[in-house]
């Protein structure tokens, strides 16, 4: 903690102070919670076991399940705890930690995303150099690049904070740890802050939402020089991504490019993209796509 800062905890506010709506609180997100834990990992299990899910896109599917799986992790558990404790408190350290950690796979998120783009821009419009591109070497590369940029992201958003001073109140008119809602606490000027951080969150999230958009319009316009039954297999994955792609990245850039202001729904649309995207993303990417569905039966049939 910085020296001069006073506070040891926090408290968070939560979702409501309603004990009626706390309780429908505490079952609602536990079942997302018990949903996304179980999805993801059906897919990571079924991407790993199965012989016919090698190709580089499966690759990424499985760092996307573990980023959701991490991410919901992050928040999750503590929302539906504190939807049942009479004081939502949480120390300083370990509100840094899930702050860390919410911008550590976060970020992780938008990368993986990118990455399955152009795994498809490549697979799609350049069919014939795919597999010397798009080599396992160079997938693993990739994602520990992904890793390393996520990392410092995250880093970059706690050195911000760790400076700043705690005096009081220490009341988080939220549900988990952000940079926002933490800014209107401390005790000193944080406009220059926050005007790193918009520029930090708010460019990689508007920029990648801007690159995947044209790589996806580039790819749909090229389909139209494939074959019927390869355009409609690539467009059906191509929406899948699309979907993720939105869900994913309009509550990210609603939330971090703004000026420092606060709006009633704030913390809804964070639960939209800290719990409901990674609840999401394998409903997205099992019921839309065939291949992953039909390993999933044989790797059923295989175990029992």
């Amino acid at each position: 903690m910085p020296n001069n800062s006073t506070i040891t905890v926090f408290v968070l506010l939560g979702l409501t102070q309603d004990p009626q709506k706390q309780r429908l609180v505490f079952f609602i997100f536990l079942v997302f919670y018990g949903g996304t834990v179980l999805g993801n990992t059906l897919i990571m299990v079924t991407i790993k076991f199965s012989r016919t899910l090698g190709s580089p896109m499966y690759f990424f599917l499985f760092y996307l399940s573990l980023v959701d799986f991490s991410f919901s992790t992050s928040i999750a558990p503590r929302l539906v705890v504190d939807s049942l404790s009479a004081k939502k408190i949480i120390s300083y350290n370990e509100c840094m930690t899930q702050l860390f950690a919410l911008h550590l796979f976060g970020c992780m998120e938008i990368f993986v995303l990118i990455l399955m783009a152009a795994d498809r821009y490549i697979a799609i419009c350049k069919p014939l150099r795919y597999p010397t591109i798009m080599r396992r070497q160079v997938c693993v590369i990739l994602i520990v690049f992904a890793w390393m940029g996520s990392f410092t992201h995250a880093t970059s958003q706690i050195v911000l904070l760790l400076n700043l001073p705690f005096c009081g109140p220490n009341l988080i008119d939220h549900y988990c740890c952000d940079v926002q809602p933490l800014l209107k606490l401390a005790c000193a000027d944080t406009y220059l802050i926050n005007l790193m951080t918009v520029s930090n969150s708010g460019a990689i999230c508007s920029t990648s939402f801007l690159i995947l958009m044209i790589s996806y319009i580039v790819i749909l316009h090229s389909l139209r020089n494939h074959s019927a039954e390869g355009r409609k297999k690539a467009l059906s994955t191509c929406t899948s991504h699309i979907i993720a792609v939105i869900i994913s990245f309009i509550p990210c850039i609603f939330m971090y490019t703004r000026p420092p202001t606060t709006y009633p729904a704030d913390k809804m649309v964070t639960v939209f993209y800290t719990i409901g995207t990674p609840f999401l993303n394998p409903l997205i990417y099992t019921l839309r796509n065939a291949e992953v569905k039909n390993a999933m039966r044989k790797l059923w049939s295989i175990k029992y």
